[in-house]
């Protein structure tokens, strides 16, 4: 009988688990969610897991369509992530505000993020909904220029060096980085196509735009070739919502490999092109293809991470 009891209430746990499951899959939540050990006293700014000292990776557009909560209210949704391609960090996120705002779309620092709360799709951050009404909005149809960054910097007093190197900085886990992407390669970041169109007949001061700020909705689907071939495309992009570093990108490798996917390190890149929609790597496809085998379904632990960095020589986990 006790057996029998046993193995009902495993049964139960796992139908449960399932149900859980299925939630999260129609609340968007990613199954590509990966956590890495952490010490426990960094701030507790992810779910539950966090508790168990845990950092969060998540997929970049698991966290689209987030609300994002002021301290005394709702501040609209998150409609994209615009990171620096010289330290692969998250500079801003995209908030459209919707109807609190009149369709004013307003540009948030990652900084200022204090919870988070994956099953109700939340972010909060230590705002107030005065201070957003009050803060410069994005124009549509203009690139985030530097002043309008500095603008903001000094609005709301957060500190433009927040995080600025490569992949943790010089005294990170990871290393002292590098600007892997020259600026030539890079053009300013446009939100509408009349933008563009304006700027080919030079009617945009290119200069006015951040040359290193980039749209991660722009970039993913972007084809990634090796030195020896194309591996794939990027079908998205890891995110430590902790630091807000891009640890990696999340290649699906099609047909020349089919069916798999494949991390790669932010390390592995030495050029964008913008124009082609094309990522360049310092690796081999016999280097890829024999890389330790990663099932988006588990958890990213420190063992595979050492692993993968051990393969490739990237730095960190050594």
């Amino acid at each position: 009988m006790e057996r029998s009891e046993a193995h009902l209430r495993q049964i139960r746990q796992a139908a449960q688990d399932a149900l859980h499951g299925l939630q999260q899959a129609r609340a968007g939540v990613s199954v590509f969610r990966a956590c890495e050990a952490r010490p426990a006293q960094l701030h507790d700014v992810h779910d539950h897991q966090s508790a168990r000292g845990s950092v969060m990776l998540n997929v970049v557009s698991s966290l689209k369509s987030f609300e994002l909560r002021a301290k005394d209210g709702s501040l609209g949704s998150v409609r994209d992530f615009l990171f620096d391609d010289s330290t692969w960090k998250v500079r801003w996120m995209v908030v459209d505000t919707g109807r609190w705002l009149a369709g004013r779309t307003v540009l948030i620092h990652p900084s200022a993020v204090v919870s988070a709360n994956y099953g109700a799709r939340e972010l909060t951050v230590a705002l107030s909904t005065a201070q957003v009404k009050e803060s410069s909005s994005i124009l549509q149809d203009r690139p985030v220029s530097r002043q309008m960054q500095n603008d903001l910097y000094n609005y709301y007093g957060w500190d433009p060096a927040w995080g600025s190197a490569l992949s943790g900085g010089g005294g990170g886990m990871y290393g002292a980085g590098t600007g892997v992407i020259s600026a030539p390669l890079s053009a300013p970041i446009f939100f509408g196509a009349s933008a563009v169109r304006e700027a080919e007949h030079g009617q945009i001061d290119l200069d006015a735009g951040d040359p290193h700020l980039r749209s991660m909705a722009e970039v993913t689907g972007y084809h990634v070739r090796a030195i020896d071939g194309t591996i794939g495309h990027i079908g998205d992009i890891l995110v430590e919502t902790e630091s807000w570093d891009v640890r990696y990108l999340i290649v699906e490798t099609s047909n020349w490999w089919i069916g798999q996917h494949v991390l790669i390190s932010p390390h592995a890149v030495t050029a964008v092109d913008w124009t082609d929609q094309q990522i360049t790597l310092d690796l081999t496809l016999e280097t890829v293809k024999s890389s330790p085998a990663w099932d988006p379904a588990h958890i990213i632990d420190a063992q595979f991470k050492r692993q993968l960095h051990g393969h490739y020589g990237w730095p960190g986990y050594g």
